[in-house]
């Protein structure tokens, strides 16, 4: 695995290293001691999965707030998206800013998405999966989310949503 920070702190892009001989690949995908000793300790106890049929779907932007407040790691399995990390975490040098990645099931990377920072995605082809591993495990009750097209930050979708919840859509214009 290869970790490698972003322009937000704790903000981690994962990459693979699968290892190919003739019988396919295999690759390690999460290891709570690489994540340690990288500076960001990451055990998940929740694993989840998002199915989206149509290209151009968007979900997010979601968060738990403390004291409920998760830790991410989120992989396209099939497909491809565009995946975005906003810093809401208050008194951060990067607070507002946002990151994003493409992510890949072909590239087999993933996106570390730590506590109080917003996630979300565009997908960005048709029959596109997309794994979440969580830690702690989700607190029904307790999500928050601030709205994807809010112009506090400013985010560059590569595309207009075709698909979004008229949840997502209809949060309020951001105030920290």
């Amino acid at each position: 695995m290869r970790l490698a920070p972003t322009a937000i702190a704790g903000v981690m892009r994962v990459g693979a290293d699968p290892r190919t001989d003739e019988r396919g690949s295999f690759a390690r995908l999460q290891c709570p001691e690489e994540f340690a000793a990288a500076g960001a300790p990451f055990a998940p106890a929740q694993t989840s999965l998002s199915r989206n049929p149509r290209r151009h779907t968007l979900r997010g932007m979601h968060f738990q707030p403390v004291p409920h407040g998760e830790i991410k790691l989120v992989r396209a399995v099939r497909g491809r998206i565009y995946d975005v990390a906003v810093d809401l975490r208050p008194g951060s040098p990067t607070h507002r800013q946002w990151v994003a990645a493409e992510l890949s099931a072909e590239a087999m990377d993933a996106l570390l998405i730590p506590e109080g920072v917003a996630h979300g995605f565009l997908t960005l082809e048709p029959d596109t999966d997309v794994l979440y591993q969580i830690s702690p495990a989700y607190r029904p009750g307790h999500e928050a989310a601030v709205r994807f097209d809010d112009p506090a930050f400013g985010i560059a979708w590569p595309a207009p949503p075709a698909v979004i919840s008229d949840r997502d859509r209809g949060y309020p214009d951001y105030r920290p």
